[in-house]
């Protein structure tokens, strides 16, 4: 999937739980640009990024033109 031709909308929901999580804004920005992708459901995406301790996931729904990121969220803590 190209997904260079999305515009990107992060919430503020999904920025403040990511700041809950100790995820920064690098992080994001680096899971969503080089991330793994899985499409599931009819419209909703989800962005995998594994670090060191563990893996960022971005999860987000696509609306028109723009990915709507929803919530951040980390596995393997």
């Amino acid at each position: 999937m190209d997904i260079t031709q999305y515009e990107f909308e992060i919430r503020r929901h999904a920025f403040i739980r990511a700041m809950e999580r100790d995820v920064t804004p690098d992080m994001v920005e680096a899971t969503l640009k080089g991330g793994k992708i899985e499409l599931f459901a009819k419209n909703n995406i989800r962005f995998i990024k594994s670090y060191k301790r563990f893996d960022v996931i971005c999860i987000g729904e696509i609306a028109e033109m723009k990915i709507k990121i929803l919530t951040i969220e980390i596995k393997g803590v």
